[in-house]
């Protein structure tokens, strides 16, 4: 895994020159990447939501196309359309911006459902579907998409059908007095992401993508896993808890996450630090603890203090080396 260590340290040291103070949070952004998921990205405006996607972007030198979803976008817009060529008297095929590695779907909650899901199907299938015929979308693809969680007038919540196919969601959050500072002393002159240059290549990334699926983990971190979001869907506040999609989530973020820093097998805890992005956004707390302002966030910081960690078993050396 330390192929993965070096390669990762290097796309996050060239977004870091963009985006200041963030290091759990572009790690974050490095561990949906190598496990093909998407991110939802909340928090308020002007944080640095989408000179986060193009800092990714640029770093891997992949396609990347913004999609400002609004009250009149139509899936059209999103997935493409074909139009008739009279010269060769046949329908062709105008991509939409959807056809790109590295999708920015800035303000998601301002569309209508039926503009949210047009992105469904590219999400999760890889393709997208016009007049019939099916496009494959280049590889790699993510979506990275935004959304203000303090303003509601005139947006459209995002049903848990397409929340729950967002691999992680992520809060950017103010940066520090500190940092604060330093973005203004490096955009003096100019944008930091005017000189940002590509560090990793596609190839590159798919490549660290296969490596992470061999990372070991052990059948009580597995069952360590399955007990935290067992125990969101019993929890006494939440109406909904997280679905299998959840369980798999965690357990290969938890694979991505161990590759990151250098190790070739997970422990419990990278599930602590990974359940609440990969499960927060997949419960539903019911009607009378939300009058209670009861969050998910809240619910899964006592899940994880109620359900007890897996501890050491012994192995035998042939076990050890198999797992290397």
């Amino acid at each position: 895994m330390e192929d993965v260590k070096t390669v990762g340290e290097r796309l996050m040291r060239n977004v870091e020159k963009v985006i200041v103070g963030k290091h759990y949070e572009v790690q974050s952004l490095l561990v949906a990447l190598l496990c093909r998921g998407h991110v939802l990205i909340e928090d308020v405006p002007g944080v640095g939501k989408t000179m986060l996607a193009k800092s990714i972007a640029r770093s891997l030198g992949c396609t990347f196309h913004r999609i400002q979803f609004t009250p009149d976008l139509l899936p059209s817009d999103v997935t493409g359309v074909s139009v008739y060529n009279q010269k060769t008297t046949e329908f062709e095929y105008r991509p939409g911006p959807v056809m790109a590695q590295i999708v920015l779907a800035d303000e998601i909650n301002r569309a209508t459902p039926k503009a949210q899901s047009a992105l469904l199907e590219a999400m999760e299938e890889q393709q997208v579907t016009v007049d019939g015929v099916t496009y494959p979308l280049p590889q790699p693809f993510i979506v990275l998409a935004t959304q203000n969680p303090i303003e509601y007038e005139g947006t459209f919540p995002l049903p848990e059908a397409q929340l729950d196919r967002f691999l992680m969601r992520i809060s950017l959050g103010y940066p520090s007095r500190a940092d604060e500072v330093e973005i203004l002393d490096r955009q003096q002159q100019h944008h930091p992401i005017n000189d940002l240059e590509q560090v990793v290549n596609s190839d590159e990334l798919i490549q660290m993508q296969t490596s992470i699926k061999e990372v070991y983990v052990d059948r009580l971190v597995k069952e360590y896993i399955v007990s935290i979001v067992e125990a969101t869907r019993k929890h006494p506040d939440v109406y909904l808890g997280a679905s299998p999609r959840g369980s798999l989530a965690l357990y290969r973020t938890c694979q991505a996450f161990a590759a990151v820093v250098g190790r070739n097998y997970v422990i419990p805890d990278d599930v602590k630090a990974l359940a609440a992005p990969t499960l927060a956004h997949r419960v539903i707390v019911n009607p009378a603890a939300r009058i209670r302002n009861v969050d998910t966030l809240g619910i899964i910081a006592e899940v994880l203090r109620s359900v007890p960690a897996p501890g050491v078993r012994p192995v035998t050396v042939a076990q050890v080396r198999a797992a290397l």
